[in-house]
């Protein structure tokens, strides 16, 4: 674990937000669960604009945890598009923490990817739009 600085990507993020006490576990980090959540409503942003529709998540394909995350701090998710089939949209989120207001510190916190399937009204799979 590398509390080493970097600097947050370029783009705007898809979601920021800052965990409160209820986030966190009794070690005093925000719970890992909490994370995915927010990782997997950062993934799917981008897979509904390009599924122009309903989609469901169908796997989680990696998920790296980098260093934990506390409550205040300001937690920003960057999420693309890097595969697209027939059905299905895989999306990379990377999570980045500002820390220290003071002091200002960023680092990269977790790094997921995940993949998404679009759905019609009555649940089952569709074909995704042509882009």
């Amino acid at each position: 674990m590398s509390n080493q600085a970097v600097r947050l990507p370029a783009q705007e993020p898809v979601l920021r937000v800052v965990p409160m006490p209820s986030d966190m576990n009794p070690s005093g980090d925000i719970f890992g669960g909490w994370v995915m959540a927010q990782v997997d409503i950062a993934g799917s942003i981008p897979a509904l604009r390009r599924a122009r529709g309903r989609i469901k998540t169908v796997a989680v394909n990696s998920f790296l945890f980098k260093q934990p995350i506390s409550v205040g701090d300001i937690v920003s998710f960057y999420a693309e598009v890097v595969k697209v089939g027939n059905t299905s949209i895989t999306v990379d989120v990377q999570v980045y923490a500002e820390r220290h207001p003071a002091n200002p510190l960023v680092v990269k916190v977790t790094e997921a990817t995940l993949t998404y399937v679009a759905v019609g009204a009555d649940g089952c799979k569709r074909v995704l739009p042509k882009d």
